[in-house]
């Protein structure tokens, strides 16, 4: 039997795209030949990654999972080059094995894991470019556990998906339909508020930074007005309530039907009474297939 060297293991890696153990495996099999030890990753299907890599992956589905118990969840974005191969049940495997893979992986499941190329989830993508034909990529993943109620909901058919975490309440409130429904109304309003979505769960999380810079450009914009300085200032206050309708969830008014003179705050203290406890958002993600950002 050959003796393979590191050194054509990392030969035949770049040729391919396939991972270390893999090339390893086939260049034995195959007794050091190259072409050979290609020819049984392609059959793997692990050898078309590298000469896919370069090609636009705007389509894809938001995976999601979440425990019986609601005590953890994962959302994660799946990309390809087309819709059609996002509607696959092949494309729809690879993402239930991605979600299994974080899941197993836990807190290990970092982003340097993510993007290792030796890791399941690079080997795995991989193995379904070889397959579909298509370059694919899973670009983000989040995960919430240990840290209360984790409620979801997919929209637009899988191209956008929120996940959202209540602070811990008992098994007998979280376990009624009021809370289920409230919940998801949550969740809907972050995956539907248009035309910004919410980014801050509640006003005191908005950075100072930002508010700053919002002050700024609401003063530049009626500086030599001539109007006083107190005035001025409550016009910028004014400004900044507007704002806060904009990107804080709880000052955002509800999408829901027939609710839309509410606020998120509103509907959140109306639940509470009919729970009988307080309900709270602690954080929120929204995902959309193709967009920037986690």
């Amino acid at each position: 039997m050959a003796t393979i060297a590191a050194v054509d293991v990392k030969k035949l890696r770049d040729q391919t795209g396939a991972g270390m153990m893999e090339c390893k495996a086939a260049l034995t099999e195959a007794n050091g030949d190259f072409e050979e030890a290609t020819t049984i990753l392609r059959k793997r299907g692990l050898a078309t990654a590298a000469k896919k890599a370069g090609r636009a992956t705007s389509e894809g589905l938001i995976g999601n999972r979440v425990t019986a118990d609601h005590s953890s969840g994962i959302l994660v974005e799946v990309n390809c080059e087309s819709d059609f191969v996002a509607r696959t049940d092949d494309f729809k495997d690879l993402i239930r094995d991605v979600l299994d893979a974080i899941e197993k992986a836990g807190d290990g499941a970092t982003e340097a894991w993510l993007k290792d190329p030796n890791g399941p989830i690079q080997q795995r993508v991989a193995a379904s470019i070889g397959k579909l034909g298509e370059n694919m990529a899973v670009p983000r993943f989040v995960r919430y556990a240990g840290g209360g109620y984790v409620g979801q909901y997919i929209h637009m058919g899988g191209k956008i998906g929120v996940q959202v975490e209540f602070a811990p309440v008992a098994a007998s409130v979280a376990s009624r339909d009021e809370f289920a429904t409230a919940a998801k109304e949550v969740a809907m309003q972050i995956a539907a508020a248009s035309p910004v979505p919410a980014e801050y769960v509640s006003r005191a999380a908005v950075p100072a930074e930002v508010l700053e810079r919002e002050r700024a450009i609401y003063r530049g914009q009626v500086e030599g007005s001539g109007k006083p300085a107190n005035v001025i200032e409550k016009i910028v206050e004014g400004k900044l309530g507007a704002f806060y309708a904009q990107v804080v969830l709880v000052d955002q008014l509800s999408v829901m039907p027939g609710r839309e003179k509410m606020t998120v705050g509103g509907l959140l203290v109306e639940a509470s009474k009919q729970l009988g406890a307080p309900l709270t958002v602690t954080r929120f993600v929204r995902l959309r297939v193709g967009e920037p950002g986690a």
